[in-house]
């Protein structure tokens, strides 16, 4: 996920297509995304989840190879969109399986889990930046990373965790829309954040002249690198900290980081520690809001599938915004648009505090009839 970022200049070479036409590719892949997240989670309710991401995960590197040889934007726009798919049935299926094998005591595993997603976002601008001053480096940099994809294939070999929906004898939970529309929003905030920045920063680096395009991989790098500690971090912080309070502090520091860059939007020393400062802040994010929502609710493939419409729309939204602002307003409307979003996630989270504050009483009321 982390490539199209650093590797997005090439593709638009490849397809004669400027950059803010070439930030369709953003939208299509979350597109992609929100369209596997529709019906994906539906899939792992009703058939083995490891047998599904195995075969998720074989599409997913064909595709990672078919990427820099495709001539024209509207078919790489076709790709990416089916990557999007696939990614999004994925990710449904590692957070929710993770859910149903340790239940409310998930956290520090999820935090485990994107922990793992934090090394391969960390690795991927780094393989770039070895092959960008190569003759066809685009070409071996995603076929290499295709290559890394298929050991993980071995996922199939392993027994599935089952699904609430399958043991569930009686009738069906009843779940509180606002409540998932509240957390499907932070998600929302979260993942547009992460991939607009993760995606956008090589390209601003690179026009606001601040680094060369190898530096401006590692700093992209740095961003992943950063919430890759912050998800090393975050095991501990899960065991001793409520959810909700990991989320305030984590949207106030994202908030805080971004200070730097939009004071200072052409110190490179400013956008480093803004891209650290936010990588580390959002690392605990999604395992923190999929906690949350493994204490308020049960997590069914189903309710999956509906967070991940958030994640999703928030992904094809945020980076697509920044690209159309880029050319025209400038390279520093990105850091602008980033801090609109952080400061309508903390709206966001004051909102659901209500609803979970007003939620409680009926619950206990539950619990004591049930006594």
């Amino acid at each position: 996920m982390a490539s199209l970022g650093p590797t997005l200049p090439g593709l638009a070479e490849n397809t004669g297509a400027s950059i803010s036409a070439i930030s369709i590719l953003f939208t299509a892949r979350a597109l992609g995304s929100l369209a596997g997240s529709v019906w994906g989670g539906r899939v792992y309710d009703r058939l083995p989840g490891h047998k599904v991401m195995a075969l998720m995960i074989t599409g997913m590197a064909a595709l990672t190879a078919l990427t820099p040889v495709v001539p024209l934007l509207w078919i790489l726009t076709a790709v990416l969109f089916l990557t999007g798919v696939v990614q999004g049935i994925l990710n449904i299926g590692g957070n929710a399986l993770l859910v149903w094998v340790h239940g409310r005591n998930v956290g520090p595993f999820m935090n485990g889990l994107h922990f793992c997603f934090g090394v391969g976002t960390f690795i991927a601008p780094v393989i770039v930046a070895q092959f960008v001053a190569l003759e066809g480096g685009l070409l071996w940099v995603y076929l290499l990373l295709a290559v890394i994809i298929l050991p993980t294939l071995a996922v199939g070999l392993l027994p599935s965790p089952a699904s609430p929906e399958a043991a569930r004898t009686g009738p069906a939970p009843r779940h509180d829309p606002l409540l998932i529309t509240l957390i499907a929003l932070v998600f929302g905030c979260y993942s547009g954040a992460s991939l607009a920045y993760g995606g956008w920063i090589y390209t601003y680096a690179v026009e606001m002249n601040l680094a060369n395009e190898t530096t401006a991989a590692y700093l992209t790098s740095v961003f992943w690198g950063a919430l890759t500690l912050g998800r090393l971090a975050g095991i501990p912080i899960a065991v001793r900290f409520k959810p909700q309070a990991i989320l305030y502090a984590d949207f106030t520091a994202a908030l805080i980081s971004l200070l730097a860059m939009l004071l200072w939007p052409r110190s490179l020393a400013a956008v480093m520690i803004t891209s650290a400062g936010l990588g580390f802040a959002l690392a605990s994010i999604y395992p923190a809001t999929m906690s949350l929502a493994g204490e308020l609710m049960t997590i069914s493939g189903k309710v999956t599938g509906l967070f991940s419409i958030g994640n999703s729309a928030g992904s094809m939204l945020i980076p697509w915004i920044i690209g159309q602002f880029f050319e025209g307003t400038g390279p520093q409307s990105m850091a602008v648009i980033l801090l609109i979003d952080m400061l309508f996630a903390l709206g966001v989270l004051a909102a659901l505090a209500r609803r979970t504050a007003a939620r409680v009483p009926t619950l206990v009321k539950l619990s004591e009839g049930k006594e």
